[in-house]
């Protein structure tokens, strides 16, 4: 039985009633959230309660959910929401946020997964870089942001991301190639490339 198929038993039982199904799913999944907001709000106990606010959100829609597509890909797209909601009410922008957690709670500062080749020449552009990419990213309009931290931080399928972003899949690829576009442009200064290159 796959992942996706167990999860679908769970929504079915937790659509009939049974909240103990809807905790294993919030188990299983409150932690990835949280490490997804934490690309777009900075202030920890702020990602705390989108991502509270975001499953109550999740279990009083899980009635109209159908599993047309994959329950975390529909509950990626609830947080999602609910984070924009929350940054365009509080007034503030997303950021890139370069410290992230992994699913055993482990912290990795996006620096040091740069190649390092053990000088400071070397350490410092590979830092120059990590900075450039996050500025790049941080400077991107909304829907290129989402797509590429869908796509490249967390992994998603292109099929995936245009159910989270409630696009067509030809958008989905548009948008990531016009991110990825940006960011070189960024990058080339530093990394000395051709134009026709993208790094």
């Amino acid at each position: 039985m796959s992942d996706r198929d167990i999860d679908q038993q769970l929504v079915e039982r937790a659509q009939r009633g049974e909240k103990k199904a809807f905790d294993l799913l919030v188990g299983k999944y409150q932690r990835r959230l949280a490490r997804l907001l934490s690309r777009f709000i900075r202030d920890g106990a702020d990602i705390e309660d989108v991502t509270q606010e975001a499953f109550v959100k999740a279990y009083r829609a899980l009635p109209s959910f159908r599993g047309e597509s994959a329950f975390y890909t529909w509950l990626y797209r609830i947080g999602i929401n609910t984070a924009k909601n929350f940054l365009s009410s509080s007034g503030r922008r997303p950021v890139l946020n370069s410290e992230v957690e992994d699913e055993d709670g482990e912290h990795y500062d996006l620096a040091s997964q740069v190649p390092d080749l053990n000088t400071p020449e070397t350490e410092l552009m590979n830092k120059e870089i990590v900075a450039t990419v996050n500025a790049a990213v941080e400077a991107l309009p909304e829907e290129l942001r989402t797509a590429i931290t869908l796509r490249e931080m967390e992994g998603l399928s292109y099929d995936e991301i245009a159910s989270v972003m409630n696009c067509p899949i030809g958008t989905v690829r548009s948008r990531i190639f016009r991110a990825r576009e940006a960011i070189a442009a960024e990058l080339r200064p530093l990394l000395d490339t051709a134009k026709n290159k993208r790094w």
